[in-house]
């Protein structure tokens, strides 16, 4: 494992890579072996050390994949603060990796994940980014974010969209300016889905007390090439099942 900052605009972005078993850093470093790469993107208030995250840029290693695991402006390790990031930033910090990672000598194809926050993130990319990445796998992703901050409701706050407030709680102990919401208005998922013709594994699990399983349903259908697996009685953050979600990603991952 590799820990190390790619900097995006003077933010430092703490990021760690791990290599798949028999492949050494410095092997990859001069381009002697070659192999896939996944980036894995966390959600709002998560960090790299999730298990959930963990456990997919693992899985990722198994399957002979090298997982760049990053952590986004105002979380974890990183530069920013929380109280001013918003997806703008999060997509300029996604595409600076994209960049640190396709100029690694030893990757081949491209893999995209992303959790919740991380997941929309990820989708707008892929739909930036389309000849990149040769596979998208958000997982129960926020695409309500963007949604709500157009209609007015967002992380059980109502406001009036037109006049957006000066700031909003996440949760009991965070929040964020209403620069975050002004951001999120601006995003265009749809146009991104349109975007991406590569084949994409969405997970969810149906008892998600943050996003509305229905979203990612949603989105599934929008897609050209979409697969959706529901886990059954998980939650957001696959505290139940996470076996159900690195079983759907192996058979994903297995038939590209």
């Amino acid at each position: 494992m590799r820990e190390f900052y790619i900097e995006d605009d003077g933010i430092r972005l703490h990021a760690k890579l791990d290599m798949p078993a028999g492949i050494t850093d410095e092997e990859a470093e001069a381009g002697k072996v070659r192999c896939p790469l996944a980036i894995v993107i966390h959600g709002l208030t998560g960090h790299m050390e999730e298990p959930h995250i963990r456990a997919v840029a693992s899985l990722m290693n198994e399957m002979g994949a090298a997982s760049l695991r990053v952590e986004m402006y105002g979380h974890g390790q990183s530069g920013g603060k929380f109280y001013e990031h918003n997806i703008i930033k999060w997509l300029s910090n996604a595409m600076r990796v994209t960049d640190y990672a396709r100029s690694l000598p030893f990757v081949t194809d491209m893999y995209l994940c992303g959790h919740s926050q991380g997941g929309i993130t990820a989708m707008l990319l892929a739909g930036m980014e389309p000849e990149v990445y040769k596979a998208l796998l958000p997982l129960s992703p926020g695409t309500m974010i963007a949604r709500g901050a157009r209609t007015g409701r967002l992380f059980g706050t109502e406001f009036d969209p037109l006049h957006v407030p000066d700031e909003i709680y996440v949760n009991s102990e965070r929040k964020v300016s209403g620069n975050y919401i002004r951001a999120a208005q601006l995003v265009d998922v749809d146009q991104a889905i349109r975007q991406y013709r590569g084949p994409v594994l969405i997970v969810h699990g149906d008892e998600d007390e943050a996003i509305p399983v229905h979203f990612s349903a949603e989105a599934a259908s929008q897609y050209g090439n979409a697969e959706l697996v529901i886990i059954q009685g998980d939650d957001h953050c696959y505290n139940y099942h996470l076996d159900q979600v690195l079983s759907a990603v192996r058979t994903f991952i297995e038939k590209l």
